[in-house]
C-alpha cells in the first residue's frame, strides 16, 4: 500500500471532493481522507429536500465536480458519480489526529498526516478541507442544555403542531424556519436588527412566508434564558430580551442555529498561526491558500469561505497552485474595475496587500473578507479641501483611510479637533447611533478612501469579534473625547476605554433610579433617554437625552445621590465610565472639571425656575405648568418621538380643518397623500397625525428585497422607484405610516391653468402595480415640507427630539396664558 502521496486532502466536503477530481484529472498521486462513513457529510445532515443555493449567482464555476441550485438529494447523486468516474481515492472512516514534519526522514520537507486508528502517511502537500460543522456554536444561557433545545434539525416533517422557536437570522436558521412552517407555529429570533446575513432568495422566502402568516420574527432580541415547565401545555418557556423588553415565549422547541467555531485547538497542534486569540478567528493564509506552515493549505469553510461554490472553485485552484500553473480568481475582473482609478498601474493582489499593509483594522480579515469587502464598497480620491461629509449631515457610511489626512470639526469655529491619518477610520458614530453626524470630515491633502455601507460593515463585525472590540475601543475614546473634554491625554483615554463597560438596556428601562448611589457617568451611544425626578408625588420628565451625549455628572460633582431618574426611551446602548475613573479624570483635569461644574449650575438653575414655576402655578385650579409639560413630552415619547428625528404635529386648537396639508401632499406626491390629518394619537390640543417619523435607525429599510429605501444626506427616509411593493416596509413599521397605491399621472398645467390657478385633473396611471409610499419630507423641493407650507394658520410643525422639550414648554405656556392659568 503506497505511503507517500503529492496530496493528501483531510475533508470529503465540496472543497474537498473538488479538489480531488482536479487532482484526479491532473494525474496526481493523492489520497483523500473523509473522517466519517460517507462524504459530502455536512450536505447529508441537510434537511430533508432542502434546496442547496448556488451563491454567489455571479460567480463562475471551475471545477470538474458539478454544481447547480438544487435539492439535497440530487446533490449528493451528482457527486457520488463523480467519486465514481473519476475513481476518487478515498479512505472512508479516517479522522486525522496529527500533522508533523519530520526533518530526520528521506523526505524531510514531507507532512506526515496520522490517523486515530495508528496509520499514518506522508504527502508533499496536504488540503485541509474539513469544514467546521463539527463544531457547533451552544446557547450559552441557563436552561441551554434542556432536551427540548436542539442544534440540528435533520427531518423537518417529523414536527407536526408544534410552536418552534429557530435562533439565528443566517441562512441555516432562516431554511429550518421556512421548511417548519405549513405544519407548525415558527417563531424566528434574530439579534440583529435585519436579516443582511442570509442570501436574498431566502431572505425573500422568508418576508413572503411572514405575509402569509406562516411565520412570524423578532429582530435585535436575544435569548436570556430557559425556563422548563412542569405543568400546561408548553414544555419549556424562552425568555427573550427584545427592544420593548423582556418578552416569554412559550414554545415545544428551540432550534438554534449559532454557526460554528472553527477547530481551533485541533489546527494549532498543526502549528496553524491565526492573528488574534480570538476564538473565531480565521487561520492566516496567503493568496495561494498556504498557511504558515509550508506545504499546509486551508480551502473552504476552515478558511472563512462558508458557500459551496465558492469551496468548489478553492478546491480546483489549490491543486493550480501546488502544479505551479497561473490562475486567477474568479473576482479579479469586478476588483480590476474596482480599482481602475487607483493603483491601476499594479497588481490586485498587490492593491489588496497595499491595504492592509496601511489599514491595521483590516489586517484582522482574510483574503476573501477583504476581497468582498473592497467590492461592496466605494474607492475614493478626494482633494486637499473637500468636504466627505458636514456635521448634521445623515449619512452613515464608514470610512478607512488608505492614504493621505483628514481633519474633524465638531464646532463651527473652523479649528479641527482630531485628525486622521493614514491607517485610521472614521463615522463610526454615525454607524452605530444613526443619528445626524456629530462633525464635519474634511481632506487636508489627497487622500484614498474606503466608503463602505453601514449594512456591509455591521455585518462585517458580527462575524470578526475582534474587529468588533477594536471598533468599540476607538469609538469610546472618540464619544468620550467629544463628551467630556478635548484636553484628555491619550493615556487617559485609553484607560478609560479599556475599562469601560458598553450597557445596553430595553425601552423603558433604567439606567439608574433617583436616590441611587452614583456608580460613573453614561455617554449615550445609541437610543436616547428621559431623565425625571418625582414632584409633588408623581413623575416629572425633565430632559430628553440623545446619542452624542451623557447624563450621570450631577452626582460625580455633588457626591450625592442620583438626582433623577434616566430611562431608556427606545432601545439604547450606554458607556458606563465607572466613578472611580471618572473622579481621577477631574481631578488631574480642570477643563473638565469646569465644563462639568458649568453643567451641574446650569441643571441646578433650570431646575429651580422649575420650582418656581411649579409653585406659582394655580394651585386652585390643581393644574402645573411642569406637570402638564411632562406628560405631553412622555405622550410624545411614546409615540415614537423618542426614536424619530422628524416628526409631524398638528396644534387642533389652532386647526380649521381646511384639509390643506393633506391635499398639498397628494398635489405634490403623484396624487397619493403621505399623511392622514384626522388620524393618529392627539393629547390635549396636540395630535401626531398619520405621518412617518422618519426614524433613527428606519423599520421600514428591515428586509426590503429591491433595497428601495434609503436616507437622505439630511435625514429624510424615502422610497425610490424600484419599489416591488411587496409590502414588507408595510408590515414592519409600527407607526402605520405606509400605505400601498396606485400613483396617479399628473399632467401639467396649461398656461391657461396657471393664470387662473385651475389644478390640471388627475388620471389614472397606465399602470395600476401598487407601491408602497410615505412622507419624503419634500427632500427635493427646496422650501421644505409643503404640509407645512401649506397650512394657513400655523398648526401643522415638525420637530426633532433635541426640540422637544422647548416645543413642550412652549405650547403648555401658551395653553395656560389661554386658559388664564399663568396670571397673578
Amino acid at each position: 500500500m503506497r505511503n507517500h502521496f503529492d496530496v493528501i486532502i483531510i475533508g470529503a466536503g465540496p472543497s474537498g471532493l473538488s479538489a480531488a477530481a482536479r487532482a484526479s484529472e491532473q494525474k496526481l498521486s493523492y489520497l483523500l481522507l473523509e473522517a466519517t462513513e460517507a462524504a459530502a457529510n455536512t450536505i447529508r445532515n441537510y434537511q430533508r429536500r432542502k434546496l442547496v443555493m448556488a451563491e454567489p449567482r455571479g460567480l463562475p464555476l471551475r471545477s470538474p465536480l458539478p454544481f447547480a441550485a438544487s435539492l439535497r438529494e440530487s446533490v449528493l447523486i451528482s457527486w457520488e458519480s463523480v467519486i465514481a468516474d473519476y475513481k476518487i481515492n478515498i479512505r472512508y472512516n479516517s479522522k486525522v489526529v496529527a500533522i508533523t514534519r519530520d526533518t530526520e526522514s528521506k523526505q524531510p520537507e514531507a507532512l506526515t498526516v496520522e490517523l486515530s486508528d495508528g496509520n499514518s502517511f506522508t504527502a508533499d502537500h496536504v488540503i485541509l478541507a474539513i469544514g467546521v460543522q463539527g463544531n457547533l456554536r451552544k446557547l450559552e444561557i441557563p436552561g441551554g442544555d434542556l432536551p427540548q433545545v436542539q442544534y440540528q434539525l435533520d427531518d423537518p416533517e417529523a414536527y407536526q403542531n408544534e410552536t418552534i422557536v429557530v435562533i439565528g437570522g443566517g441562512d441555516t436558521g432562516v431554511e429550518n424556519a421556512l421548511a417548519l412552517t405549513g405544519r407548525n407555529q415558527v417563531i424566528v429570533l434574530n439579534r440583529a436588527e435585519d436579516f443582511s446575513n442570509c442570501k436574498e432568495s431566502n431572505l425573500t422566502q422568508l418576508t413572503e412566508a411572514r405575509q402569509r402568516g406562516a411565520l412570524d420574527w423578532l429582530l435585535e432580541t436575544r435569548p436570556q434564558s430557559i425556563e422548563a415547565n412542569t405543568t400546561g401545555e408548553f414544555p419549556i418557556t424562552l425568555l427573550a430580551n427584545t427592544p420593548k423588553g423582556v418578552e416569554r415565549i412559550p414554545c415545544h422547541r428551540i432550534i438554534a442555529r449559532l454557526g460554528a467555531l472553527p477547530s481551533r485547538p485541533l489546527l494549532e497542534s498543526f502549528g496553524v498561526a491565526f492573528p488574534t486569540a480570538d476564538l473565531a478567528a480565521l487561520p492566516v493564509l496567503t493568496s495561494r491558500y498556504e498557511s504558515n506552515v509550508p506545504g499546509l493549505y486551508i480551502i473552504g469553510a476552515l478558511a472563512g469561505y462558508p458557500l459551496i461554490k465558492q469551496g468548489i472553485n478553492q478546491g480546483y485552484e489549490v491543486i493550480e497552485h501546488i502544479l505551479g500553473n497561473p490562475v486567477e480568481a474568479a473576482d479579479t475582473a469586478l476588483l480590476r474595475e474596482k480599482f481602475a482609478s487607483f493603483c491601476s498601474d499594479r497588481g490586485i493582489e498587490d492593491v489588496l496587500d497595499k491595504i492592509q499593509r496601511s489599514v491595521p483594522l483590516l489586517r484582522l480579515l482574510n483574503s476573501l473578507q477583504l476581497r468582498e469587502l473592497i467590492l461592496e464598497s466605494n474607492i475614493l480620491q478626494p482633494a486637499a479641501g473637500d468636504i466627505i461629509f458636514e456635521r448634521n449631515d445623515y449619512s452613515t457610511s464608514f470610512f478607512f483611510v488608505i492614504e493621505g489626512e483628514l481633519e474633524m470639526f465638531i464646532d463651527e469655529d473652523d479649528i479641527a479637533d482630531d485628525r486622521f491619518k493614514s491607517g485610521e477610520f472614521f463615522g463610526e458614530m454615525g454607524l452605530l447611533s444613526g443619528r445626524r453626524r456629530i462633525a464635519t470630515v474634511r481632506a487636508t491633502s489627497q487622500c484614498a478612501l474606503i466608503e463602505t455601507p453601514r449594512r456591509v460593515i455591521l455585518k462585517l463585525i458580527n462575524s470578526v469579534q475582534t474587529m468588533r472590540r477594536t471598533l468599540d475601543e476607538v469609538a469610546i475614546k472618540r464619544i468620550v473625547h467629544a463628551c467630556i473634554g478635548l484636553s484628555l491625554s491619550e493615556d487617559d483615554l485609553n484607560d478609560l476605554a479599556t475599562h469601560a463597560v458598553i450597557k445596553q438596556y430595553a425601552a423603558g428601562e433604567e439606567l439608574f433610579h433617583e436616590g441611587d448611589e452614583a456608580d460613573g457617568l453614561y455617554l449615550i451611544r445609541r437610543g436616547s433617554v428621559t431623565v425625571s425626578r418625582m414632584m409633588t408625588g408623581r413623575e416629572v420628565v425633565l430632559f430628553y437625552v440623545a446619542a452624542g451625549n451623557y447624563v450621570g455628572e450631577m452626582s460625580l460633582i455633588s457626591g450625592e445621590p442620583r438626582y433623577a431618574t434616566v430611562r431608556a426611551a427606545i432601545a439604547t446602548e450606554a458607556i458606563l465610565i465607572d466613578i472611580g475613573r471618572m473622579q481621577g479624570i477631574i481631578a488631574r483635569n480642570p477643563e473638565v472639571r469646569s465644563s462639568l461644574d458649568a453643567r451641574y449650575l446650569q441643571h441646578l438653575q433650570e431646575q429651580e425656575k422649575r420650582q418656581q414655576s411649579e409653585t406659582s402655578s394655580d394651585s386652585s385650579s390643581g393644574f402645573s405648568n411642569q406637570s402638564a409639560q411632562s406628560s405631553l413630552i412622555s405622550f410624545l415619547i411614546q409615540q415614537g418621538v423618542g426614536e424619530a428625528t422628524d416628526v409631524l404635529l398638528i396644534d387642533e386648537s389652532l386647526c380649521v380643518r381646511c384639509n390643506h396639508c393633506e391635499q398639498a401632499c397628494a398635489d405634490t406626491h403623484g396624487g397619493a397623500t403621505r399623511l392622514d390629518r384626522d388620524t393618529g394619537p392627539i393629547y390635549a390640543n396636540i395630535r401626531v397625525p398619520t405621518s412617518c417619523r422618519h426614524c433613527e435607525h428606519p423599520h421600514c429599510m428591515k428586509d426590503c428585497p429591491p433595497d428601495a429605501i434609503h436616507r437622505a444626506p439630511h435625514g429624510e427616509v424615502y422610497i425610490d422607484d424600484s419599489c416591488i411593493g411587496c409590502g414588507n416596509c408595510q408590515q414592519n413599521c409600527p407607526y402605520d405610516v405606509i400605505q400601498m397605491a396606485v400613483i396617479q399621472d399628473q399632467p401639467e398645467q396649461s398656461l391657461w391653468q396657471m393664470l387662473l390657478g385651475i389644478r390640471p385633473k388627475q388620471v389614472a396611471s397606465t399602470n395600476n402595480t401598487k407601491v408602497a409610499v410615505k412622507c419624503d419630507m419634500c427632500k427635493d423641493i427646496a422650501d421644505g415640507p409643503v404640509c407645512v407650507r401649506a397650512c394657513p394658520v400655523g398648526a401643522a410643525l415638525r420637530v426633532n427630539p433635541e426640540q422637544l422639550l422647548g416645543y413642550a414648554s412652549n405650547n403648555v405656556a401658551d395653553e395656560h396664558h389661554i386658559l388664564g392659568f399663568d396670571d397673578a
